[in-house]
């Protein structure tokens, strides 16, 4: 009996230095485990949990080490060219591995001795933590961090450091809040029965998102995001003819930052497809069809 304990305690033991000894190498600061049950405990960034390998930095322990990191924004280049860190270079999570993976171990070369900090949308955005997770474990980057804040964080602490469709510092109040986009937004059977020929309706997928699916079949004008002089005209158009505005994405989210610059055209009433194109598979088929 005294012998199966004690086989019992070795392994145990064993065990628990094992556990050490990967988390060891996978922490970029060696953090103690404590310190990571703080972080996991703090239901403001759920992401934290997931990923808690993930060395964070908080907003202003990255202002006070502003000069001295390299701040990556791993989120789309439209996002990015949006609203963005100032100093911030764009390697974005989208990329397949080889691109990514050659784009991180680069900016390591020309900054061997940097923290390099990657960033998304906020708190509930999880590219920070994949992005950095990436550059780890693919890359095999070391001093990786997250700020996991996110830009909308940033930019209204620190809007000297931010830059917001070219200008910088930003002028806080045009930062669009969840409330005012949503006065945007219509469910993807209202967005559809309300979209008719009388309407402008703009299709802003990009060409590979399509895959030969079109929700109105035609009635539609396709225009990429990117755009700008052809989604101008559009809006142009619309505000002439006293025409109501209807823009749907693939999964709508990339129409949230669309809607930053739709706002310096000052349009006039336009609307959303919440969840994009996808969410048309969602509606039973019954619904669509009109009584």
């Amino acid at each position: 009996m005294y012998i199966k304990k004690l086989i019992i305690f070795i392994s145990s033991f064993w065990l628990f230095v094992s556990m050490g000894t990967v988390y060891s190498q996978v922490s970029d600061d060696s953090k103690k485990l404590a310190d990571d049950a703080v972080k996991v405990s703090d239901s403001d960034f759920p992401g934290r949990k997931t990923y808690s390998h993930v060395s964070t930095i908080s907003r202003q322990d990255l202002h006070s080490e502003y000069d001295d990191v390299v701040i990556v924004d791993a989120r789309s280049p439209y996002e990015y060219e949006t609203l963005r860190i100032l100093s911030a270079v764009n390697i974005p999570l989208s990329l397949g591995n080889s691109d990514f993976t050659r784009q991180v171990q680069a900016l390591r070369a020309e900054n061997p001795d940097k923290k390099i900090v990657f960033y998304c949308n906020g708190h509930t955005c999880m590219k920070s933590y994949k992005a950095a997770t990436r550059a780890k474990l693919i890359a095999k980057v070391e001093n990786v961090h997250a700020f996991d804040a996110g830009i909308f964080d940033w930019t209204n602490a620190y809007p000297d450091k931010a830059i917001l469709l070219g200008e910088t510092p930003v002028d806080t109040s045009k930062l669009i809040s969840k409330s005012d986009y949503k006065k945007h937004v219509l469910p993807a059977l209202d967005f559809i029965k309300q979209a008719t020929i009388d309407s402008v309706i703009l299709d802003v997928r990009s060409r590979h998102q399509r895959e030969g699916f079109y929700v109105f079949s035609g009635f539609e004008e396709l225009i990429e995001m990117e755009n700008k002089k052809k989604l101008k005209h559009f809006i142009k158009k619309a505000k002439a003819e006293n025409k109501k505005v209807y823009i749907y994405d693939a999964v709508g989210k990339q129409v949230r930052w669309l809607q930053y610059y739709l706002e310096t055209l000052e349009p006039g009433p336009y609307y959303f497809m919440e969840g994009g194109a996808m969410a048309f598979f969602d509606i039973p088929q019954e619904k669509l069809i009109d009584n």
